[in-house]
């Protein structure tokens, strides 16, 4: 009688309670968010934006890539629909027939001419640029001699301010250089060489990045800054923009809203303040991640494959545009989690106690919230054969866990340790699902693993993979508590693993410090999955040992 409410009414009141927080927690991420001014609008074009024609796998450091001028004409068409200008940063691979194009289209070009240690090189690169400024007049406004040369130690600030000054007398057009502002204000007799300072602002890479939504007051403080260091001279702003995705740095967030609100919020206060600004960039680069991590190939106004605009005018903003479909995916998962727990034999005596529908009905929901967000940063993260298997295992064991976990929890089972997985064969579980369920286990250890040394030892570039870990991790730890074995032994491996799990959290959160909600949630889900560990049993198998021993 007693188990009569356990076994319909509970659970059902569960389920409908965890599907209520899927889709309330859903339609609160999907929110639209409304911007004073429209980010991109045909109406008022953008002054200027920074262009680079590499799609998928084309990269500027193949010396053979020559970029067809039919692909370069494509993108140019779709810029100068929102842009007046473009900002290229180098003539080769093919972007020496960007001048010739751009004026097809009714697009400036502020030229950019990449120089560095090769003083030859330098040479016949600029000889190029004032030819292209010499057949295009008209077209291009400004040549850019040098980016960033003194931020990467390419020049001394002398040979620098040379090749500069040896540039002037041949166009008739003005010459500028580009670096980032904290290197203008440290080198500040590079002004005297040029006609206008071209400074980069990137508040999101900067030693204590600020909030997107402090960036761009932020930016418009330091470049007055610049300005007063420079009386008389026009500041341009060469780069300035938000990455759409990737990882935190403190508590700046990587996210499609927070890209769009900083670009409205620095187009408001340029029109107030009448200043210029070139926009970094027209196009994700995918090759970018290859260095600089996915955050690295997400810049761009536009999406990098399908070469269309990401904030169209008169569309609504969201970080999940496709989140009915991620909704719906976390709504079916939810279900089939509480039908397994529901449907499957029960091989147990008695009926499963409320904390076991209660655990139940945690993974489901937490499972049926982040799959969506889960598969999302898989789309987005995954880069090269590695990239995809790693993070295609990471989701598959995310998805696995929930289920395998709930029928293990069901069943009265244990969560199985590495070595009834993977040690001698008559020491090895012989249940199938038991089975899968270690191999679930080991999966997201080795991953989590992986995943906690990059961030000790690189973790400039490494996202959070706080999604597929929290999917994986939380039924794993509900069942390590509720269903454990009653041996004090613990597994050498198991051991070593939680040991590593707890030093990887601590580190990461003074590392990335505690506006970073990412390193945080990640931090947290590294020290319950060590502490699953940590209480995992071997009582059966080393009993079952010692018995064929003797």
């Amino acid at each position: 009688m007693g188990a009569g409410p356990i076994g319909i009414r509970t659970p059902l009141a569960l389920l409908f309670l965890s599907l209520g927080i899927v889709a309330a927690v859903w339609w609160w991420l999907a929110t639209p968010v409304a911007l004073t001014r429209a980010p991109i609008d045909d109406a008022a074009k953008l002054e200027c934006v920074s262009y680079a024609p590499f799609r998928g796998d084309q990269t500027p450091h193949d010396p053979t890539l020559i970029v067809s001028p039919e692909q370069i004409a494509e993108d140019l068409g779709e810029l100068a629909k929102v842009s007046k200008c473009i900002r290229t940063y180098s003539i080769d691979n093919g972007l020496d027939k960007v001048p010739e194009l751009a004026s097809r289209v009714g697009l400036k070009v502020l030229l950019g001419v990449w120089i560095g240690r090769d003083r030859a090189k330098n040479a016949l690169l600029i000889n190029t640029a004032v030819s292209l400024v010499k057949d295009h007049p008209g077209v291009v406004a400004a040549i850019i001699v040098g980016s960033e040369v003194l931020l990467r130690g390419d020049m001394t600030v002398g040979d620098l301010r040379d090749t500069i000054r040896s540039v002037k007398p041949r166009v008739d057009i003005p010459v500028t250089y580009a670096d980032v502002w904290e290197f203008w204000l440290r080198y500040r007799e590079v002004g005297e060489d040029v006609d206008f300072v071209t400074a980069h602002f990137l508040p999101y890479w900067e030693d204590i990045p600020p909030r997107a939504e402090d960036a761009a007051a932020h930016v418009d403080d330091i470049r007055k800054q610049v300005v007063a260091a420079f009386p008389g001279k026009e500041i341009l702003i060469g780069e300035t923009g938000w990455p759409s995705f990737g990882r935190m740095r403190d508590g700046a967030l990587a996210s499609r809203v927070n890209q769009a609100r900083f670009i409205s919020q620095i187009l408001e206060r340029a029109r107030q303040d009448n200043f210029r600004v070139n926009f970094f960039e027209a196009y994700d680069e995918p090759w970018k991640r290859r260095w600089e991590g996915t955050v690295g190939g997400y810049w761009g106004l536009f999406d990098g494959a399908e070469r269309k605009l990401k904030y169209p005018a008169g569309v609504a903003i969201s970080n999940y545009p496709f989140w009915k479909l991620q909704m719906g995916g976390g709504l079916f998962l939810c279900i089939c989690i509480f039908a397994l727990a529901w449907f499957m034999p029960k091989h147990r005596p008695s009926p499963p106690p409320l904390v076991s529908w209660v655990a139940v009905a945690m993974s489901a929901t937490v499972s049926g919230i982040l799959l969506g967000v889960s598969a999302d940063k898989m789309f987005h993260e995954s880069y090269g054969l590695g990239g995809w298997l790693v993070q295609g295992f990471l989701l598959a064991a995310a998805v696995t866990a929930p289920l395998l976990s709930t029928y293990a929890l069901m069943s009265g089972r244990a969560l199985p340790s590495f070595l009834e997985v993977l040690g001698p064969s008559k020491g090895l579980t012989p249940f199938f699902m038991a089975n899968m369920l270690g191999i679930a286990l080991i999966v997201t250890t080795l991953i989590a693993a992986q995943t906690a040394l990059s961030l000790i030892f690189d973790a400039r570039w490494r996202d959070f993979p706080f999604a597929a870990l929290t999917m994986a991790v939380v039924p794993f730890w509900t069942l390590a508590f509720l269903n454990g074995s009653k041996s004090g032994e613990r597994p050498l491996s198991e051991a070593v693993f939680a040991g590593l799990f707890a030093m990887a959290a601590v580190y990461v959160v003074f590392s990335e410090g505690f506006e970073n909600w990412q390193a945080m949630w990640t931090s947290a889900m590294y020290l319950l999955l060590g502490s699953a560990l940590w209480r995992a049993r071997t009582a059966v198998v080393a009993e079952k040992m010692s018995t064929d021993s003797g």
